[in-house]
């Protein structure tokens, strides 16, 4: 199976159902604020290294979480029965990416200055958004996605001390389902997110909650009233 290379003038993908068996759909093109859009709204995001090209998935299964399904632990009521940390939202975009890319840089991180720059172009236009953990007015944890629609599409998350993170994504996922939000992509699996009650849905199926999505408003702007 050949991968599809991305035109550089039109924001144009293949089909995500011709993605290789990794998920892996088409490579090139750029992270513009219309292909980045385009991207979300067809269910493939990018992900790459600091050396390679622009690469772009549709992972099959697709791993989500709807809020509906959270699950709290035991061990985390503690921390809001006392309110151990304080959540802000779209307070610090940037840093909390950057903090993000800085957690994974022993690894290598995708996070590059190119996609930061990316992606605050997009909070700007009110499509991006941020979670701040914060504890004795350190940010000590985080998290950032995109907001299309009533689908919100996580990105990544970091945490300085233990169950920050943890602590702000639950918070969100609780507040995305007050304002009635369908689904949390998380697209790739983890034992930290499954925890939490994140599960495989097909790929086939998570293009038509896709398709559903697309008559809905989208919550655009600063978020950061939503939790006063």
């Amino acid at each position: 199976m050949s991968v599809f290379l991305l035109p550089e003038n039109e924001n144009h993908f293949p089909p995500v159902d011709q993605a290789d068996p990794d998920g892996l759909l088409a490579v090139g093109g750029d992270l513009s604020v219309e292909r980045l859009l385009t991207a979300y709204r067809e269910g493939i995001f990018p992900w790459f290294g600091e050396m390679d090209p622009l690469l772009w998935w549709a992972p099959d299964p697709r791993f989500v979480l709807f809020p509906g399904e959270l699950k709290v632990a035991k061990s985390m009521r503690p921390y809001f029965n006392q309110g151990k940390f304080t959540v802000t939202l779209d307070n610090r975009f940037e840093e909390v990416m950057r903090s993000c890319a800085d957690i994974r840089s022993d690894s290598g991180t995708w996070i590059t200055d190119e996609m930061v720059d990316a992606y605050t172009a997009l909070h700007s236009l009110g499509y991006a958004h941020s979670v701040e953990v914060w504890e004795s007015g350190e940010l000590v944890g985080g998290l950032y996605g995109v907001s299309i629609g009533k689908l919100f599409f996580g990105e990544s998350m970091f945490a300085k001390v233990s169950n920050a993170s943890k602590y702000g994504f639950i918070t969100l996922v609780r507040l995305l389902e007050q304002k009635g939000f369908r689904l949390i992509d998380c697209q790739q699996e983890t034992a930290h997110l499954g925890s939490l009650g994140a599960r495989p849905i097909a790929r086939d199926v998570f293009s038509g909650i896709l398709k559903e999505n697309e008559t809905e408003d989208t919550l655009l702007g600063s978020w950061s009233s939503l939790l006063d």
